[in-house]
């Protein structure tokens, strides 16, 4: 998996975060190509700062220029949103582009129901903390893009079957 370092640095520093988004469906059995590894990360600062100093460690660089740690601040993030509309935080690999990490700016669902409801998912040797099923839903509803319709109906599926 393009992204297991990263899950061994964060669970080994204890970052609180919870992976959503594409690589979420396919840890859950959707058949679905995506290219980019979607987090919620809890927005607690000392937990930000962690992850940012994981990021910058692993040779991860946020694709607007800006510095990371910037990404730490609440009022930052407040007027990024406000003023630019982001909704996540984009992070890329110099050396490999196609490792792409969107962190949302703020929670679109509560975090710490998120991470209560979440499952862990072994890939290979190592855990990975992913959002249920029902969670995952209600943050692609939110979304509503087109590409979520169909993620929706998806997993949907795998709620009628019972597999999650």
């Amino acid at each position: 998996m393009f992204y297991e370092e990263l899950f061994e640095k964060l669970n080994k520093s204890g970052i609180d975060y919870v992976v959503v988004g594409g690589v979420a469906l396919v840890l859950h059995g959707v058949v679905r190509l995506t290219a980019d590894l979607d987090l919620m990360v809890h927005l607690e600062e000392s937990n930000l700062s962690k992850f940012v100093k994981i990021m910058n460690e692993l040779g991860y660089r946020p694709k607007v220029p800006v510095k990371a740690e910037e990404f730490i601040n609440t009022e930052t993030r407040a007027t990024w949103i406000r003023e630019k509309n982001m909704k996540v935080f984009n992070f890329f690999h110099p050396e490999s582009p196609i490792n792409l990490v969107d962190v949302f700016v703020e929670e679109p669902l509560d975090y710490n129901l998120i991470k209560s409801e979440a499952m862990n998912i072994m890939s290979g040797n190592v855990s990975i903390p992913v959002v249920s099923v029902k969670n995952l839903i209600k943050l692609k509803e939110i979304s509503g893009r087109p590409q979520d319709i169909a993620d929706i109906a998806a997993l949907r599926e795998i709620e009628k079957s019972g597999r999650r």
